[in-house]
């Protein structure tokens, strides 16, 4: 790790002042995840760990030193990753190999920081999609922990990031259950977890047996741990199966929020026997039309109304008015075409329409499937058709008219 001896003009910027750092512990074998390489060197869509891991530390405002704990045999390999991804930051870094065991790859990481360096925190290189905020809230416990200490001879107070145990745990001997485990009493751990760093050293220094954490072996040497909130993301990969899980991850995050959009569509038809009959896209030989300056296919109408309305874009009488000869006689399916092209101009895209047809004629029952697929073909996203009647109260129930009602779910593209 480099330093600057200009501490006079730029102290804040300056390795040798820092106070805080993170050890990142990525000399695992990987044997459980059965790629054949170091774990910290897989990738998770198309990025390593090691690298998913470090850009989030080098996002946290306040300077911090990284050491990272490589296999002793990827040394010049695991440097020129780092190097690639401090970039500016590259003097906070340095990279020491690893031990025997993930024990004595600590103690390496902890040996590497200058003493200077108030406050550690060490992260398993395999959580490498723990949110920063994780990271800030262990430094801001670490800290409180440092402040409120009365005893100046006690050891500190350690933290580590938990979450609540949310299966029933059992106590088996072999293969039988001896007794249910109360589990509100329970967390299960994550990293990074962080100390004083002179505490964890001596903690280090004296243990007389490998932990499977830090805690453990702060705790072994006397020390208070304390727990923060931790976060689903922060799993451990572990298997294949965290691998893919931790893909979907990114694969979410890329995505970002889903800008959801739902519309409402309602069309009105009187029937009109001199016209032919066309409902939902389909024509009905033999049965009386629907009235309009169009063909009067008010379920095609009520669809084209409902992804107007979603995408906030007016009405069908506004974008495709009586006014207009071009769409004298047109068929439903231009306005259902005309609302998607409108949508596509605005960003947006259907993702969903359902469509209720109020009356007692004609039957769709038995050409529900062959409606649905009509719409859905204009529509570009799938069509849920169902049809009601109104028990002949009203116009509807008359046999005056036709009412068809949909609903359009749109989302940004």
């Amino acid at each position: 790790m480099r330093t600057t001896n200009d501490t006079t003009t730029a102290p804040a910027q300056s390795p040798a002042l820092a106070a805080r750092a993170v050890v990142v512990v990525a000399a695992g074998s990987g044997t459980r995840l059965g790629i054949g390489t170091a774990k910290a060197f897989v990738p998770v869509a198309g990025e390593r760990m090691l690298v998913r891991a470090l850009r989030t530390i080098l996002t946290l405002p306040e300077p911090t030193i990284v050491v990272v704990v490589a296999p002793a045999d990827r040394m010049d390999e695991c440097r020129a990753l780092v190097t690639e991804v401090a970039g500016a930051a590259g003097e906070y870094t340095t990279i020491v190999p690893g031990g025997a065991d993930r024990h004595a790859s600590v103690q390496a990481g902890l040996a590497a920081l200058p003493d200077s360096v108030e406050t550690v925190l060490v992260h398993d290189a395999a959580r490498c999609l723990t949110p920063a905020a994780q990271f800030e809230r262990v430094f801001d416990a670490v800290a409180a922990g440092l402040t409120v200490e009365a005893d100046a001879h006690a050891i500190g107070v350690g933290v580590v990031p938990a979450l609540p145990v949310t299966d029933t745990v059992k106590r088996v001997t072999g293969d039988v259950v001896v007794e249910t485990v109360d589990r509100s009493a329970l967390v299960g751990v994550q990293t990074p977890q962080g100390f004083p760093l002179a505490a964890l050293r001596r903690a280090y220094a004296v243990a007389e047996r490998a932990e499977t954490d830090d805690a453990g072996v702060f705790q072994a040497a006397g020390g208070v741990v304390r727990t923060v909130p931790g976060d689903a993301d922060a799993f451990k990969i572990t298997t294949r199966w965290d691998l893919g899980r931790a893909e979907a991850v990114v694969a979410e995050r890329a995505a970002g929020p889903l800008d959801l959009r739902v519309g409402l569509g309602v069309d009105v038809h009187a029937f009109d026997p001199a016209v032919p009959c066309r409902v939902g896209m389909l024509d009905f030989p033999g049965e009386p039309g629907l009235s309009g300056h169009s063909d009067g296919d008010a379920v095609a109408h009520a669809v084209c109304d409902a992804l107007l309305s979603a995408g906030g874009l007016g009405d069908i009488g506004g974008r495709f008015g009586t006014a207009d000869p071009r769409f004298a006689g047109a068929s439903g399916d231009v306005f259902v075409r005309g609302a998607v092209a409108l949508l596509q101009d605005a960003g947006l895209e259907p993702v969903r329409v359902t469509v209720q047809v109020i009356g007692n004629r004609p039957r769709i029952g038995a050409r529900r499937d062959e409606m649905q697929d009509a719409l859905a073909a204009a529509v570009g996203a799938p069509v849920a058709v169902s049809g009601t009647t109104t028990d002949g109260l009203g116009f509807t129930g008359r046999g005056e008219g036709l009412t068809a009602i949909a609903t359009a779910l749109v989302r940004s593209r």
